[in-house]
């Protein structure tokens, strides 16, 4: 018997991202004729027997969907978010020497926070701006999804602003605490991180969050946005803050790159750049980070195309919040409270509702003819200083309807 018969293609899948998480992994590979690699704190590991093409030929058709699969045969690649008993991942399905491959992240299910996170409290200070440009920088897998997450969630829980994030895929769902939360994930609510950039322009927003800065277009609209009066979060995959710079300056025409390097200067509120190191003492990684803010120096230096005087800047800006690496570091070694995963559990957002209903009071805006649930006592805004109780907006996306509306207009 064929290594192929007798599977159940969506059972194996399943198991083998239920394994992944089950042994802590943040991403998980698949490769015809290998065993499965999973990565657990930066070290890939393989498991089990090798793969037969064939398996993962049907499981691709079976992820893609007999719409999307000769968008996959013509590109020799597709993107996309699943849910696999509970766990959120992001898949890219290639085409390899050996046949069809995966690359699977698996997103965590957790709230993002400055504190779970592990970040120096000075990063709660940036989102207080409200135009402007934060930049967060690194290699692939370095957190920088979780930190823009952390912030965006440190707005969430203190101001009353308009977020919009533009995701590929959505990585972590926000539930509207005091901000209103739109999130729109490229592929399937809008078809490129451009256009929902220039739609964003027209939607009212306060704060946007551009998941990744991929080429000159988008970088083009990320500044503009950040210079129209909002406060603009993105990514950018570099090693320094200097070379974060150097890499959205580099991405123009050389005779426009004088013009982006001033407007860049102009709008730049602060590139973090970091790294996860793990840490034995703890069994956790951690955020190691670069933190450069727009002193005067630092501006000219952006302005003239200088980044290899930024470093000098970094050294001697402690006194104007800047971080070294090194300093970070040190700041980390110092460090006595740590959040650890496990250590301490969250009771989920349903709880409180329903140990503690009160009654609703109306809406400040008008709303479609539902029945308004039950506001909370605990975990809702009102617990806030200054916050006024009010009813809880809860937006969880998710795979609407809507697209299989659009396919099938006729029905």
């Amino acid at each position: 018997m064929s290594a192929v018969e007798g599977y159940n293609l969506r059972m194996d899948l399943d198991a083998l991202v239920n394994l992944a998480a089950t042994n802590g992994a943040s991403d998980l590979h698949l490769e015809a004729g290998l065993p499965a690699a999973i990565r657990i704190r930066g070290t890939l590991r393989t498991t089990g027997e090798p793969l037969p093409a064939s398996l993962l030929l049907e499981m691709a058709r079976r992820v893609t969907g007999e719409e999307e699969w000769p968008r996959f045969l013509e590109q020799r690649s597709f993107d996309c978010s699943r849910n696999f008993h509970g766990a959120r991942c992001r898949l890219n399905i290639l085409q390899t020497a050996r046949g069809v491959g995966f690359a699977i992240r698996l997103l965590s299910s957790f709230t993002a926070t400055i504190e779970k996170l592990n970040l120096h409290p000075d990063l709660k200070k940036l989102v207080t701006a409200t135009n402007g440009l934060i930049l967060v920088s690194g290699a692939t897998g370095s957190g920088k999804s979780s930190t823009l997450a952390a912030l965006i969630e440190e707005i969430n829980l203190t101001e009353t602003r308009h977020i919009v994030t533009i995701e590929s895929p959505i990585e972590y769902t926000f539930r509207p605490r005091r901000a209103y939360i739109r999130q729109r994930e490229v592929g399937r609510d809008t078809p490129s991180f451009e256009q929902a950039l220039i739609d964003s322009l027209r939607e009212d927003p306060d704060v946007l969050m551009v998941g990744e800065m991929r080429d000159p277009e988008t970088m083009r609209l990320t500044l503009s946005a950040s210079e129209t009066g909002h406060l603009v979060m993105a990514t950018v995959h570099s090693s320094t803050c200097a070379e974060a710079l150097q890499r959205v300056v580099s991405a123009f025409p050389a005779e426009i790159q004088s013009s982006v390097a001033a407007q860049l200067a102009d709008c730049m509120l602060a590139v973090i750049s970091q790294r996860l190191r793990f840490r034995p003492e703890l069994n956790i990684r951690v955020p190691e980070c670069e933190i450069l803010l727009p002193s005067h120096a630092v501006k000219s230096f952006i302005r003239n195309r200088d980044f290899f005087k930024i470093t000098s800047s970094l050294e001697t800006g402690g006194d104007h919040g800047m971080w070294t690496l090194q300093r970070y570091r040190t700041w980390l070694d110092s460090r006595k409270n740590w959040y650890l995963p496990g250590k301490i559990t969250e009771p989920p957002d349903g709880d409180a509702a329903e140990a503690n209903p009160t009654p609703a009071r109306p809406p400040a805006f008008p709303i479609a003819s539902k029945p308004s649930k039950p506001e909370t006592k605990h975990g809702s805004p009102s617990h806030l200083p200054g916050a006024k109780a009010s009813t809880r907006i809860e937006i969880e996306p998710g795979d609407s309807e809507f697209g299989k509306i659009l396919k099938r207009p006729g029905e």
